[in-house]
């Protein structure tokens, strides 16, 4: 029985209006894959960087005159919403060679960042801290250098900004955990509540954790599914890593479930899955995609006969699962046919992708 049943009903509409365009979510090009090579870095004693290699990657756009217009780079920010929870945000960022660096300083509260957020959002990390440097070892373990500011935040949102910036630096390929420095030294724990970092963190170490009433930590695994939030007419997307029993070894299986028990009624988060929808088969997996079989419950409020899917739905799915190691790709089924089309009634005959950016600027 789905938890948030009172809150599926004030999404309907607005979620109905984010329409699927082509085989990407959001009407974007598949997710773009960013490699730098890596290099390791070196430190003065005082913590001046002497050598290093950053992530960077720049795109350009053409003026009406066909003249260069001012060049944009695309990031995607992980910044605090009004519930608290860590989210992800794509922005259109100026043109640099050090793109990893520039997220970072696009994190930081009365930065250049503060005019640009949408309601509700927050930056992370505390005013007038300076992004030292952001280097990549060929491990693809990040560095991230902050000068001694970094350490004037408030304990209770100390694992909100080491969730922000690790997650924040793991968008780019060539990193796979993250460190942090303050002025040149490394830091074994955050500095102000004692947040375990040791040798680095990953995006397996979660996110806007939901423990829900889970006792037993040690019979249970983390696993990071996507659900709802809503500003005003606004419907975005949030992260979040819940315990699951080791009893269920199927991961897409055990993402679905999880999905249809929706988000604690705590959390200020929302799920469009209805009560009764069940796989009716395993999962099939092959060269990435993976096809799921779901009962008609999974129309939702749709009438059965339009085999009608809802984009938040098929969003929830493609996010969740695609965070997933292996996984590019997502093909429903319902009732063994694959005769759906989304709410623009457009057939989705191919399996859906991953879009390029989470929650863009334009939302």
């Amino acid at each position: 029985m789905s938890k948030n049943t009172n809150k599926k009903v004030a999404v309907v509409v607005i979620a109905s209006s984010m329409l699927l365009s082509g085989c990407g979510l959001f009407g974007g090009e598949q997710t773009a894959k960013e490699m730098d090579p890596p290099q390791d870095v070196t430190y003065t004693e005082d913590g001046e960087q002497v050598t290093g290699e950053e992530v960077s990657e720049e795109k350009g756009t053409e003026g009406i005159d066909g003249g260069k217009a001012t060049e944009t780079m695309t990031s995607q920010l992980f910044l605090i919403d009004k519930n608290g929870l860590v989210v992800p945000y794509a922005m259109e960022l100026p043109k640099t060679d050090s793109r990893a660096k520039q997220s970072l300083e696009y994190l930081v509260e009365g930065g250049p960042v503060s005019n640009e957020l949408p309601d509700g959002f927050r930056a992370v990390i505390p005013q007038d801290t300076q992004v030292l440097g952001v280097n990549i070892k060929e491990d693809g373990t990040a560095v991230a250098d902050f000068s001694k500011e970094f350490t004037s935040y408030n304990k209770e949102d100390e694992a909100k900004i080491l969730q922000a910036i690790t997650w924040t630096l793991t968008q780019f390929d060539s990193v796979k955990t993250v460190k942090i420095w303050v002025n040149g030294h490394e830091q074994k724990e955050m500095p102000v509540n004692g947040t375990p970092i040791q040798d680095g963190v990953s995006r397996a170490d979660g996110i806007n954790f939901d423990s829900g009433d889970v006792v037993d930590f040690t019979n249970t695994h983390p696993l990071t599914v996507y659900y709802m939030a809503q500003e005003d007419d606004q419907v975005y997307y949030v992260p979040v890593t819940k315990r699951v029993s080791n009893e269920e070894t199927d991961p897409i299986v055990a993402t679905v479930n999880e999905l249809v028990t929706g988000p604690s009624m705590s959390s200020g988060l929302l799920s469009e899955f209805q009560d009764g929808v069940e796989l009716l088969s395993a999962p099939e997996y092959e060269d990435g995609k993976v096809t799921l079989d779901f009962n008609d419950s999974i129309y939702g409020s749709f009438d059965e006969e339009e085999k009608q899917i809802s984009t938040s739905v098929l969003q929830s799915l493609v996010l969740s699962l695609t965070e997933q190691q292996g996984i590019e790709s997502v093909a429903i089924k319902v009732n063994g046919k694959t005769d759906l089309v989304n709410e623009k009634g457009e057939k989705l005959t191919e399996p859906v992708t991953r879009p390029e950016n989470v929650n863009t600027d334009s939302f």
